[in-house]
């Protein structure tokens, strides 16, 4: 468990790095170097001092000791040089083991401040390998914080979640296990404490011999295509007492060098972005796609052994994008290993990318006749930007009902056939499949779903400008349904507010007086609890017995605000009485087909901004490309 001690000494780390190196990224491969570095010469004196000779710092390398580097007598400038040249060369020391040959590979001193650099090794000083079992705590701490490399798709995976899904699998101490897009080794370090914690009796991991020790390490496996990652993942797993990890830089979907390798399990969270132009793979996948997404969920498919188990994290596409190849993979999968689907609340990978996932447990020539769904809409954490620890947690739950297979309304069993009788093969609970512009509704009066609460009503003496009761009011509510937070009222905490006037998750705001028509009865929509209230010229609407996000898109559409120009049509003031809202009628489907029409817009919101991001990266480039004439 990692100590405060060890906290502070890596936050203190990458304070000092940060003014020259503001990228988390940049920021740990300057410490993994530092500490290989200490930690080298901490073995070296260990050597010594049983009789032996200095390894690693030996020969011409001698003069890069980390005695020589702290000496009080090297200046500044002669540390910024000795520092510099040693990690830039020592991947040409024979004496180094592979292992961190391949740790110093390409590796370079980015800035050249001696005030800096003499405050960062001061602090990597107080790092000592005879401690190495706090190291690798410390190391997945810092870790956290390198988050997105969004370029790539890659988003750092939340450890409570990777745990999540190896407690799943439950990965065995006799088991080959593979992670194809392995990041920062995490699917394979928890899968490693979690076979440790399996075999415990008094002290961790005491049920298992060192020839279990030493397969263990065979067995864990991890591809990579960036040559950054695959020397996180070195560094990870050596911390972690693995002196030759099985890490490799490695292409898993364009080249065919390791195709013919099966695993007994496979742990992902694989990229989801493809660059511009597809992925280019050979021809020995299933499926005939150039999407990333795909691409890797077909190569663990094929990949497991007989009876093998994979756990992967999924974007929304793959569950029901449509499309020949996505059709024709889920087809497969659910005919051959489709064991559960588990969806996650968007913004589980916050503050990075709020895309929308799910995880999909396979297990090879399943013989179960039903496929299992769970919905996890809290991970413990809030689902905005912060993602502050809260209390509302579905993980332990979940894990509880899979184990006792005890269904309810968060996990629940869908037979298999009527899942290949669908006709896209959606990893969904299955709805009737029609159109749902041939279906016909019940329709029922907005006021029998809905609870419907009036805002705030306070005095201009009330309004304080710092320290009081956040208010919203029409003009944080933009035209096209977003949230605009630059102008927030504020009125004094003497006055009483009731509870119910706080705006919480799935409330939808709506301004119910206004003197521009145009601004009566525009709506948005909350996702996670707040501290704002709401103005008397506001109300919120909240859900019962329908799903919020399916309502909210009711009230944003073109019929609801049809309605209500026909309703107020001639008043000076527009306002939204109760009975105004209780003549609206509206059609109610299904539950499960109003999710299904969610996740279609949601899908079709994520498609939006995605090319909105691609269009500004264009007119970007635009930008920069007229700004070189200036040069």
């Amino acid at each position: 468990m990692l100590d405060d001690l060890t906290k502070k000494r890596i936050n203190t780390l990458r304070q000092i790095l940060v003014g020259k190196l503001p990228d988390p990224k940049a920021q740990v491969e300057q410490i993994t170097n530092g500490l290989i570095y200490k930690f080298m010469n901490d073995m070296d004196e260990q050597s010594v001092s049983m009789g032996g000779k200095s390894t690693y710092f030996s020969g011409e390398f001698q003069k890069y000791s980390w005695k020589n580097l702290m000496d009080t007598k090297t200046s500044g400038v002669e540390k910024i040089k000795l520092f510099s040249e040693a990690i830039e060369q020592m991947y040409t020391n024979e004496n180094l083991p592979e292992l961190f040959r391949e740790i110093f590979k390409n590796s370079f001193l980015p800035f050249k401040d001696p005030s800096t650099l003499n405050m960062f090794l001061k602090e990597i000083n107080e790092f000592h390998y005879s401690n190495s079992e706090k190291l690798g705590d410390a190391f997945e701490y810092l870790l956290s914080f390198m988050g997105s490399q969004g370029d790539a798709g890659q988003f750092r995976t939340p450890r409570h979640i990777i745990d999540f899904i190896v407690e799943i699998i439950n990965p065995q101490k006799n088991e080959t296990i593979l992670d194809p897009a392995c990041g920062t080794a995490g699917f394979l370090i928890s899968s490693y404490k979690h076979i440790l914690n399996q075999n415990t009796k008094k002290n961790l991991g005491d049920g298992l011999t060192a020839s279990d020790r030493k397969k263990i390490g065979e067995n864990l496996n991890g591809y990579d295509i960036s040559p950054d990652m695959v020397k996180i993942s070195l560094v990870n797993m050596y911390l972690h007492k693995f002196t030759n990890p099985k890490i490799n830089e490695y292409d898993s979907l364009s080249s065919e060098d390791r195709w013919n390798e099966y695993y007994d399990v496979i742990l992902a969270n694989p990229p989801f972005f493809s660059p511009r132009g597809g992925i280019q793979p050979h021809n020995r996948f299933s499926i005939k796609s150039i999407k990333a997404e795909l691409l890797f969920v077909d190569y663990i498919h094929q990949h497991l052994k007989p009876n093998g188990r994979a756990g992967i994290i999924v974007p929304d596409g793959v569950i029901m994008q449509e499309g020949n190849a996505y059709t024709d993979l889920r087809k497969n999968i659910i005919s051959n290993s489709l064991k559960m689907v588990i969806s996650l609340p968007p913004g589980i990978f916050n503050p990075y990318s709020d895309v929308r996932t799910a995880i999909i447990i396979l297990q090879k020539n399943i013989k179960d006749s039903n496929v299992l769904f769970g919905e996890i809409k809290s991970d413990g954490y809030n689902l905005n930007k912060t993602r502050n620890p809260i209390k509302d947690n579905d993980l332990p739950e979940i894990l509880s009902s899979i184990k006792d297979k005890k269904f309810n309304n968060k996990f629940f069993a869908v037979d298999r056939k009527i899942l290949l009788k669908t006709k896209k093969y959606y990893f969904l609970p299955p709805i009737k499949e029609i159109s749902l512009d041939d279906k016909k509704y019940e329709y029922r009066k907005l006021t029998d779903v809905i609870e419907f609460v009036r805002g705030v009503t306070y005095k201009k003496s009330d309004e304080v400008f710092e320290n009081g009761q956040k208010i919203l009011r029409a003009n944080n509510i933009n035209l096209d349904g977003t949230i605009n937070l630059e102008d927030i009222k504020e009125i004094s905490k003497n006055k009483k507010l009731k509870p119910n006037q706080r705006i919480k998750k799935n409330d939808i705001l709506i301004c119910i007086a206004s003197g521009s028509k145009k601004h009566i009865g525009k709506v948005t929509f909350f996702e996670e609890d707040t501290n704002y209230y709401f103005g008397g010229f506001m109300g919120v609407l909240r859900a019962k017995n329908i799903n919020a996000k399916y309502l909210y898109y009711i009230l944003s559409g073109k019929k609801f605000n049809e309605y209500l120009k026909d309703v107020i049509r001639g008043a000076n003031i527009n306002n939204i009485k109760f009975e105004t809202l209780n003549n609206f009628k509206l059609p109610l489907p299904l539950f499960k087909e109003q999710e299904f029409l969610v996740r279609k817009i949601n899908q079709i919101e994520d498609k939006i901004k995605s090319e909105n991001e691609k269009i500004n990266e264009f007119k970007n480039n635009i930008i920069k490309e007229v700004e070189k004439i200036w040069n």
